[in-house]
């Protein structure tokens, strides 16, 4: 299934409606190693984009972390729908973005792009490379990113698709020379029936 695919676009939507945000295996409530990853940052950090945000909790944590604008990105509009939802009235203050990230074309730049799981669907080499060219027009020029995949011993597949596993400096060199990674760190999540997920993050600068 390739990611400019429309049938991938109605597979993500589906899986929001039979599972719930919460019955997927990537949910968190809170997503703790992101939120502490971002107050790490150093620099500018009045603008961020959780790029596959989808459902997740992060840009209303961000909102009260003081960043000035707000966006999340994602494939599914339905997994969108579903964060509006849960974040009320704080959900006009966000600017929502239904897209594939492989095609999108930004028309602003963020200082914190925000990629926990999305990246790692992208077992074709040319949707990695698009996805390389949005992040160069989207992020700031002292900008970080901040990228989690599963790590080189985590699951081969999320959700029946295949994905492509990850150590920091594997996920650097495939970003290429223009990404310096700066930290990377293992984390085991929980999903929400209790198994355990290896995952990487990795946080990214700019090469001089």
């Amino acid at each position: 299934m390739n990611a400019s695919d429309p049938v991938h676009r109605r597979y993500w939507d589906n899986a929001y409606v039979q599972k719930g945000e919460t019955g997927v295996s990537w949910f968190e409530e809170t997503p703790t190693v992101s939120l502490d990853l971002i107050k790490a940052l150093p620099g500018p950090k009045e603008s961020l984009i959780d790029v596959g945000g989808g459902a997740s909790r992060l840009a209303a944590h961000a909102l009260r972390l003081g960043f000035g604008h707000v966006a999340v990105l994602d494939l599914s509009a339905e997994a969108i729908a579903r964060s509006q939802g849960a974040m009320g009235s704080e959900a006009d203050r966000v600017e929502w973005i239904v897209a594939n990230v492989t095609t999108w074309k930004p028309g602003r730049r963020y200082d914190v792009w925000h990629d926990r799981a999305a990246f790692h669907f992208l077992t074709d080499k040319a949707d990695r490379a698009a996805y390389v060219e949005t992040l160069d027009a989207a992020l700031s020029d002292a900008g970080h990113a901040i990228i989690a995949t599963f790590a080189l011993d985590g699951p081969e597949r999320c959700s029946g698709l295949p994905v492509q596993r990850y150590s920091p400096e594997t996920l650097a060199a495939t970003l290429g020379p223009r990404y310096k990674l700066v930290n990377g760190l293992r984390y085991e999540h929980q999903t929400p029936w209790g198994s355990t997920q290896a995952f990487q993050f990795s946080v990214l600068e700019r090469a001089a």
